[in-house]
């Protein structure tokens, strides 16, 4: 089975952000918890999949989130067209991660049953929970269902050979992770299931919650996934781009590739 390599596509950042706003039960007072937004390119010499869609100006506007380049521009950085892409895994519907979705035409979503269950049902009857939500994304969705373009999935399913999906919910009730074969073993792209390294580190939940014991749980599904706790990629954490190199000097502050080892940080 070849390997695969992966790549983190920085596209966002939201600088004003207390510790409250990222962990349970933090001081209302701690401030300095600032967060990236990422996609990523899963790929080798026989397929390019992409994990999330990130989301659009006018969608950082309206959520006061700084826009560092369309997460398209991102892609193309690394020789990805959107346009051509044919698998992309959606790892829940937040506006972060399905924003986008329209510029790839030609993919398949990958998408877990109870995440559309979720995005749709009586839940979002409540402003806190359909708060991380756009409807037209999820809307949008819906249509892609109908076009056929919707691969639903139930808890563990492989998308290719070295790529598969886990079910763990928590943050949304169907929220998926990515685990991929690398050459230097299985790196698992945690997305939102930890939204920074200490979310899960120090055991210290994010305040975004659908069910808080199923994202405790979660912390142990990755780690038993994951081949050591350094192949653990969190889904917002500034820390990932320091802890990895870029492809290029082109690409500094932009992408870092993940299928090698860390570099020595603090």
């Amino acid at each position: 089975m070849q390997p695969y390599e992966v790549f983190a596509v920085r596209y966002a950042h939201h600088a004003e952000r207390k510790a409250s706003d990222n962990f349970i039960q933090a001081d209302l007072h701690e401030a300095g918890s600032p967060l990236d937004f990422f996609v990523w390119v899963v790929r080798n010499s026989e397929r390019t999949i992409v994990v999330d869609t990130g989301f659009n100006a006018a969608t950082a506007k309206r959520r006061n989130r700084k826009l560092l380049r369309s997460p398209i521009e991102g892609l193309k950085a690394l020789g990805v067209d959107a346009a051509t892409v044919e698998d992309v895994v959606i790892t829940h519907l937040h506006y972060d991660h399905v924003g986008n979705y329209d510029l790839f035409p030609k993919a398949r979503f990958h998408l877990q049953d109870k995440e559309m269950q979720f995005a749709t049902g009586r839940c979002m009857c409540h402003a806190p929970m359909r708060h991380a939500f756009e409807a037209d994304h999820v809307v949008g969705m819906v249509r892609n269902v109908f076009a056929g373009r919707v691969a639903f999935h139930d808890g563990e399913a492989e998308v290719a050979p070295g790529i598969t999906l886990h079910h763990v919910g928590g943050h949304t009730m169907g929220l998926q992770i990515v685990r991929v074969l690398t050459k230097r073993g299985y790196v698992v792209l945690a997305a939102d299931a930890s939204h920074l390294y200490a979310n899960m580190d120090a055991v210290r939940p994010f305040p975004i919650v659908y069910n808080v014991a199923d994202m405790l749980e979660g912390y142990g599904t990755i780690r038993r996934l994951a081949d050591s706790p350094g192949h653990i990629i969190p889904g917002h954490d500034p820390l990932v781009m320091r802890r990895y190199p870029a492809p290029n000097k082109a690409m500094q502050d932009m992408v870092v590739r993940l299928d090698v080892k860390p570099k020595q940080v603090d």
